[in-house]
């Protein structure tokens, strides 16, 4: 079994930045990657960024060049740096870590708006 737990969502204007952040615990042997996926109201959950235990990262179009994924091995944490949030960033940012299953947290609440 693997936990997760997400951090640092909130409320930011347009142009503002967040950092993300997920800490992992349990059985973390098993996990071959992790990533950061949202979901938007009315919207399905999609993919924003993943990064692999040996370091290979993956965006979605949309967040190319601003986002950016990375994790602490130490820390058992993956962060999500987000600058030039737009309104349209605004979702629920979940947490996964996969391995021969999927693990989810419970999310974290991005608002962008003025």
């Amino acid at each position: 079994q693997v936990q997760l737990v997400e951090s640092g969502g909130g409320l930011v204007q347009p142009g503002g930045s967040l950092r993300l952040s997920c800490a992992a615990s349990g059985s973390m042997f098993s996990i071959y990657a992790m990533g950061w996926y949202r979901q938007a109201p009315g919207k399905q959950r999609e993919l924003v960024a993943f990064i692999t235990s040996g370091g290979i990262t993956n965006y979605a179009d949309s967040v190319k060049g601003r986002f950016t994924i990375s994790k602490d091995n130490a820390k058992n944490t993956v962060y999500l740096q987000m600058h030039s949030l737009q309104p349209e960033d605004t979702a629920v940012y979940y947490c996964n870590a996969a391995s021969h299953v999927t693990y989810w947290g419970q999310g974290t609440q991005v608002t962008v708006s003025s």
